[in-house]
Order: structure tokens, then C-alpha cells, then sequence
């Protein structure tokens, strides 16, 4: 073989090799790094734009997508010690016209942290109304999405700013008495005895207890690799303390049954989809909700968990399309009436 032929393979396999092997080393050495990148990719990827808005001296971090129209904007609130890239899975079927925002909550990712702040249900509703007041969202109402904690505190927002929205979506929301002890329910009475509050099921701080919380959260059994089960951890560790502070917060009796005591003040056409097999908070939510909210749809999703926005992306988003889209058949129709 021709000596420059030879060298020019040598350069390619080596100019190939390069990116392979620091791939290799970033999964087996820094899989947090990879989980960050994978990130950052989907949100550029999906055209979501990261931005920052203050009010006084605290600091929201949200991405969005669109510009306001003649659609509703929607605004997407997390769970408990997740971020704003966890509804992206959704937001890759969601039409690119429409506006959307997902927002950290307070004390999450990018959102100001302070040991002052007040994150108890109510408080949190409050500080994304900050939010909203911020970036104008409110100039026109908006669709609320909210999950977990976030279904707590979108149904609390709603019932207390009824201005701001034309309709909401709840899934699987915390923040009403369980009928069922489930296994959830009866973890958190064991912790409570005997005040173990290191061993928290959503907080976990190794890769076994982080692939005993997916299972925990999530029918589908997700085949997940030691390593990314790592990164997952290695990322979360440097906030547990602050999960568990929150977490202690928001199952306060201030806050432990937010949604149902505001349930009544919601006006808003309400939408519910649940995961009938959801481990954490029971379905048995979703008539509960129904009965107190007067135009309330509920969907149940057969083999489906707790986490429904990552089991089950594009139903969820088709469920709210379909949704907004009834909203919108029926305004018209009153208008022409």
C-alpha cells in the first residue's frame, strides 16, 4: 500500500478515534457531564432558549419557545427536585408555533435558592406569579400546566389568580388526603417514626436508591446503565439538602393538602391525566378533583406511573392539544351563538 494512502487512514482512524475515546472516558469517568450535554442538546435541538428574569433581587431561570399568539401561551411547572428540561420529552411533540415556557421552580437549577424564602405551597404560588408578572405572561391568560408538586402548586395559582389563566392541566397533582396507603404513603409513615429523614425515597444518594426511585416512580421499567444511574446521582447530590428541606416543607400541614383545600376556588376548565398505576400519589385524586371543579375532564392512563411526562410524552401532549383545542371550539361557538 501506497506510504501516503497508509498515513492518511492513520490520520482518519486517529481524527475518529479522538471524540470516541473522550466520549468513552466522559461516560465512564464524568457521566454528569453527559447528562448535562444531553440537556443542553435536546433544548437547542427543540429551539427552547434559556433566559433569565429578576424581581427585585431574586432570579427565575426558565426556557421558552414561540412568541404569544392568538393561541393561549403555556406556562409548565415541574415536580419535586426536577427542572425545566424534564418537560422537554413533551415539547418535542408540541407544535413550534406555540408559545411555551417552563420555568425552574423556586430553589431549583437556575432559580434562586435562599434560606429565607418561603416554600411552602402558597409561597411558591406567589413567587410564580413574581414570574409571570415578570415576563408579562398575564397580558393575556394563559394555559398552566403543572406535575407532582407542580400540579400543587398550578391548581393553588389558579384558585388564587383566576385572572391569569384561561385553563389548567394537572398531572398526577400532590397536595390532596390519599384514600390508599400505597407504597409511598406507608415509606413516609416508617420515616416519620422513626424520624429518618436521611432516607427519603425521592432523595436518593447512590445509584441503588436512585434505580429504587425510578422504580418507585415509574411502571415502565426503564433499563437504565449503572453509570447514567451515577451521573443521575452525582447531579442531585450538591441540592439534597435543599430537597430535603423543601420536602419537609411541602408535606407540612400548611401545605401537605394546598390543592384540596383551594380545589373549590378553581374556575378555570380543568384538565386531569393520571397514571392509573402512579405509586406515589394515588389516582383516586382524579375523582376527587372532578367532583369539586365544575368543568373538569379527567384521563386515566393505563400502565402508567407517577412520572407520566416521561413514560408517556406524546399522549400527554396530545391530551393537551386536544384539550386546548376544545377550549377553542367551544369559545367559538359562543361567540357565534
Amino acid at each position: 500500500m501506497d506510504l501516503d494512502v497508509l498515513n492518511m487512514f492513520v490520520i482518519a482512524g486517529g481524527t475518529l478515534a479522538i471524540p470516541i475515546l473522550a466520549f468513552v472516558a466522559s461516560f465512564l469517568l464524568w457521566p454528569s457531564a453527559l447528562i448535562r450535554i444531553y440537556y443542553w442538546y435536546w433544548r437547542r435541538a427543540l429551539g427552547m432558549q434559556v433566559r433569565y428574569a429578576n424581581y427585585d433581587d431574586y432570579q427565575f431561570c426558565y426556557s421558552y419557545r414561540g412568541r404569544p399568539g392568538y393561541r393561549p401561551s403555556i406556562l409548565m411547572l415541574h415536580g419535586f427536585s426536577a427542572h425545566k428540561d424534564m418537560w422537554l420529552s413533551i415539547v418535542k411533540f408540541l407544535p413550534n408555533n406555540l408559545h411555551l415556557v417552563c420555568v425552574d421552580m423556586p430553589g431549583h437549577e437556575g432559580t434562586t435558592r435562599s434560606d429565607l424564602d418561603d416554600y411552602s405551597i402558597s409561597g411558591q404560588a406567589k413567587r410564580i406569579h413574581q414570574f409571570v408578572e415578570c415576563i408579562k405572561l398575564n397580558r393575556k391568560p394563559f394555559h398552566l400546566v403543572g406535575t407532582s408538586m407542580g400540579g400543587n402548586v398550578a391548581g393553588v395559582y389558579a384558585a388564587q389568580y383566576p385572572e391569569d389563566i384561561c385553563s389548567l392541566t394537572l398531572i398526577c397533582p400532590a397536595g390532596l388526603p390519599s384514600t390508599t396507603d400505597n407504597k409511598f404513603i406507608k415509606q413516609l409513615r416508617e420515616l416519620q417514626e422513626s424520624k429518618r429523614i436521611d432516607r427519603i425515597p425521592l432523595i436518593p444518594s447512590t445509584p441503588e436508591e436512585m434505580a429504587d426511585m425510578l422504580k418507585l416512580c415509574s411502571y415502565v421499567r426503564f433499563k437504565v446503565p449503572q453509570q447514567i444511574l451515577q451521573g443521575l446521582v452525582d447531579v442531585r447530590i450538591p441540592h439534597n439538602e435543599f430537597y430535603r428541606k423543601l420536602f419537609l416543607e411541602i408535606v407540612d400541614e400548611k401545605s401537605r393538602h394546598s390543592l384540596h383545600e383551594n380545589m373549590s376556588k378553581i374556575k378555570a376548565p380543568t384538565q386531569v391525566i393520571w397514571g392509573k398505576q402512579d405509586q406515589v400519589l394515588d389516582v383516586s385524586g382524579a375523582s376527587v378533583l372532578a367532583s369539586a371543579i365544575p368543568d373538569c375532564h379527567v384521563y386515566i392512563l393505563e400502565n402508567c406511573g407517577h412520572s407520566v411526562v416521561v413514560e408517556r410524552p406524546r399522549k400527554t401532549a396530545n391530551l393537551i392539544l386536544e384539550f386546548l383545542a376544545l377550549l377553542h371550539s367551544i369559545d367559538n361557538n359562543k361567540k357565534q351563538a
